[in-house]
């Protein structure tokens, strides 16, 4: 919870400073550790580690990232692309950097005029200081232009300017799904699969109580972090940060709704406030294992914390779509989110752009990136590619009781996923939510409507 308190104020303080402009056409921020890799501390400034690939005859690009994993996969498409393409040799040197660093470092860099990298990972909640009107990034419209129509469009959009330009190139849909701790639901005789809305979860959280004599608990709210409050309103088709164009407002039915929902939980028995504020952390995860709550909403990619933190809970969680509070409305949001760059420094931003869009875009790039960092692609062709979606030599086909894709093309099926923005406005407000209001309501049992307006009042203050 600390560290995301810290990432808010940064972000805070560096949108302040910031002459990149708006951003438009984002939704849902969160995770910002998504799959990072411990590391040593550096000295300030320095790369936690640099590694180079490809022939010394290649034309040379720089590139960094926050995540060694990240790193890790780019090298092994640069390998692939120099075997497929040997008129179009390239070598890149991949420096990791620490999350904040590399942001700063990257933000003086491109406003200096000087000394940024070729390509650079932007994550999602950063990127509203990089996509304004006079942005540093160059054009990815005629590199993704192979791709366009397969890709997810709003995985897309969030990485775009205003008029439409592509800026940045996607990793993951991030969509948000319920994940079931099966095993122990049925070995209390309650059934899940018919869980459909909120008042059924709740219900089920109501049967659980009494059938575990309370040591159970169906789920955890989180004050450290927003995901809750997204599916609501991507529910309600609702968004507190007004869109690109819009004003602040949290005082919106579906977050009223969800907060006294999770406040009623609370004072009933059938829910948890969230070790450390939300489950991805190390207490998350042993509340997870010890069994401690049946079930949690979290995006695709925390699947890999199953395989990563997890492995003992093989085969006993199950995955489905979200309950809502009305049939019929969508039952996702995409949370979480790595864009990656090519910035105007580069002296060969052509090649470099292609290379970016066949990484992170192509069935090669998405296999890898499925098989091996465990995301939900944006590549909609290979959904339902029996090949790649539903191959049990991968970990995530086999280590749930459903297969991941499967979940996922119900989502696509029924246009599920709903939208939420990330404006300028959003660190401000995320972190007053977390730093203040969820722990006013959730913890202290302050009045919903109380709590909501003292945020408007601050946020009404804050944010432009």
């Amino acid at each position: 919870m600390k560290r995301r308190k810290l990432f808010a104020l940064f972000m805070t303080a560096a949108m302040a400073v910031s002459s990149m402009g708006m951003a438009v056409n984002v939704f849902a921020e969160e995770d910002t550790t998504e799959e990072a890799a411990e590391s040593e501390e550096p000295a300030e400034g320095e790369p936690t580690a640099v590694t180079t690939v490809g022939p010394d005859d290649g034309t040379k690009y720089e590139m960094w990232s926050f995540v060694d994993l990240h790193n890790e996969f780019y090298g092994k498409m640069v390998e692939k692309w120099n075997e497929e393409n040997p008129d179009k040799q390239i070598q890149i040197t991949f420096s990791t950097y620490p999350y904040s660093d590399m942001h700063n470092k990257l933000m003086m860099s491109l406003q200096a005029g000087s000394g940024a990298p070729d390509l650079c990972d932007i994550e999602i909640g950063q990127f509203p200081n990089y996509s304004g009107d006079d942005s540093p990034l160059y054009s990815m419209n005629d590199a993704l232009a192979p791709y366009e129509d397969t890709m997810v469009q709003s995985r897309l959009d969030v990485y775009s300017k205003a008029d439409g330009t592509r800026l940045g190139v996607p990793f993951h849909v991030g969509a948000t799904v319920m994940y079931w701790n099966a095993d122990l639901l049925e070995s209390y005789g309650l059934d899940y699969k018919s869980v459909k809305t909120w008042d059924d979860y709740t219900k089920l959280g109501e049967e659980l109580k009494e059938a575990s004599n309370g040591e159970v608990y169906l789920t955890s709210v989180d004050t450290g972090g927003v995901d809750w409050m997204w599916l609501a309103m991507a529910e309600n088709g609702e968004d507190w940060t007004g869109g690109p164009d819009g004003t602040v407002n949290v005082q919106l039915d579906s977050v009223k709704e969800m907060l006294t929902m999770q406040q009623n939980w609370l004072n009933d028995g059938i829910a948890m406030v969230s070790t450390d504020g939300h489950v991805d952390l190390e207490a998350g995860f042993s509340n997870i294992m010890d069994g401690k709550i049946a079930s949690f909403p979290k995006a695709m990619w925390y699947m890999s914390r199953f395989k990563d933190y997890m492995p003992e809970m093989e085969g006993k969680y199950d995955i489905t779509t979200c309950p809502v509070f009305e049939e019929g409305q969508k039952c996702s949001v995409g949370i979480g989110g790595t864009g990656t760059v090519v910035t105007n420094q580069c002296e060969n931003p052509e090649l470099a752009a292609e290379w970016l869009a066949w990484a992170k875009c192509s069935e090669e790039g998405e296999n890898l990136i499925w098989n091996e960092l465990g995301f939900d692609v944006c590549n909609t062709a290979l959904w339902s590619d029996e090949a790649f979606a539903y191959d049990e030599s991968n970990t995530y086909n086999t280590f749930f009781r459903v297969k991941p894709y499967e979940v996922l093309n119900e989502l696509a099926e029924n246009d599920a996923i709903g939208t939420v923005y990330t404006t300028k406005n959003s660190p401000t407000l995320n972190d007053y939510m977390c730093t203040t209001t969820l722990n006013n309501v959730l913890e202290d049992g302050m009045d919903v409507e109380e709590a909501l307006q003292d945020a408007q009042d601050y946020l009404d203050f804050e944010c432009e």
